[in-house]
């Protein structure tokens, strides 16, 4: 079976790196909030060209601590997309906020900045009190962040960055996460940079908010006595101690997940599916590399047949879901694009250890499907 994602396949391209690093954590005796962290904190930092970085214990406390320190609370609403992980959507209402939903562009599956400034209108019409704007840079595509902070900025609005799935992607050579106040990555295993169980980090160039992090991370803790109320999510000396090992490997993989796309779109190019877009100037990291067609359900099962694995990413719009239906702010012109998309949408094999052979595998079968081979 060619499969969809494979951290095992990571770990074990690091494995004596990685058993290294994890052997100096347990023999230094110190496995909460150490050297290990203060290190990757400053070796992430200096990867993406940013001042701040604060570990945390995974990417949905990261991106609630960030909005918090931006000052979002109870009775604040926060503008973010339906097509997401439920994370994004979770994390906001953390904070006490309401989420205000915008639809996406279909090129890049990332907010449509015109349906944002639309977003912004309604919202002052229904008297919602917005506080925030959560981007979220899906697949390893950036969304338009030039146009997002202009309009945000315009309106008042504090921008945190939703990193997931971003590592080292870049819009005009300048980093995913490096244009919002702040910014919010998770390390998930299947991320571009993925740990071997959870972690997260927010980075920023503001020194009063990454003070605001350190705080909120851990109890609203000075010197032991808390200065404001926090939460215990804290990335562990194991985990950042990995996570120092892979990151010195990313820009490879990165490279490596180019050469896997390049590879998809020479042989998938000119059947009937949408292909992933890159817009000019944005260099994509390719999380997933994620095809359309409104046969989705018969090609998932065809592909699995064949041996290859798939997955959507994802299947279900927020607002459709059970538990936040009614709940969130929908637009008067409701959400198209986004539900459109999740009906069409498959990931294909897309991680830095899959090899030439099994992308070829992997594209052949697509491409019988596409010749009417079901």
């Amino acid at each position: 079976m060619i499969t969809q994602s494979n951290p095992k396949a990571n770990y074990l391209a690091h494995e004596a790196e990685i058993g290294s690093a994890i052997a100096r954590v347990l023999q230094s005796g110190w496995y909460i909030l150490g050297g290990e962290v203060a290190a990757f904190e400053s070796e992430f930092a200096v990867f993406l060209g940013v001042r701040h970085a604060v570990g945390v214990g995974n990417g949905t406390d990261a991106v609630a601590i960030a909005l918090r320190a931006c000052g979002t609370g109870p009775g604040d609403a926060v503008v973010t997309v339906s097509h997401t992980a439920v994370a994004t959507i979770a994390a906001i209402e953390l904070t006490g906020a309401s989420v205000v939903l915008v639809d996406i562009d279909p090129a890049t599956f990332t907010m449509d900045v015109n349906r944002l400034e639309e977003a912004i209108h309604e919202s002052a019409s229904r008297e919602l009190r917005l506080k925030a704007v959560v981007p979220v840079h899906l697949y390893g595509h950036p969304a338009n962040m030039p146009a997002i902070m202009e309009i945000a900025r315009r309106h008042g609005l504090r921008v945190v960055e939703d990193c997931a799935q971003a590592h080292g992607a870049t819009i005009g050579g300048k980093m995913a996460g490096t244009w919002g106040d702040a910014a919010a990555f998770s390390f998930y295993p299947t991320k571009n940079l993925g740990a071997i169980g959870d972690g997260g980090a927010i980075v920023t160039n503001d020194p009063a908010l990454a003070e605001n992090f350190f705080l909120l991370r851990e109890y609203g803790w000075k010197n032991r006595i808390s200065q404001r109320a926090g939460l215990n999510s804290r990335l562990d000396e194991i985990q950042a101690a990995i996570l120092r090992v892979k990151l010195k490997h990313l820009s490879a993989e990165n490279a490596r997940r180019h050469e896997l796309a390049q590879l998809y779109n020479n042989l998938l190019s000119g059947g009937k599916f949408r292909l992933p877009k890159s817009l000019p100037g944005v260099d994509h990291v390719f999380h997933q590399y994620v095809i359309r067609t409104p046969q989705r359900e018969h090609l998932k099962n065809f592909l699995k047949e064949r041996g290859v694995g798939t997955a959507i990413h994802y299947p279900v719009p927020v607002h459709f879901q059970p538990a936040y239906v009614s709940r969130l702010s929908v637009p008067k012109a409701g959400l198209l694009q986004t539900e459109n998309a999740a009906r069409e949408i498959l990931s294909l094999p897309m991680h830095p250890q899959l090899t030439d052979e099994e992308a070829k595998q992997a594209a052949a079968a697509v491409r019988e499907f596409d010749r009417g081979g079901v």
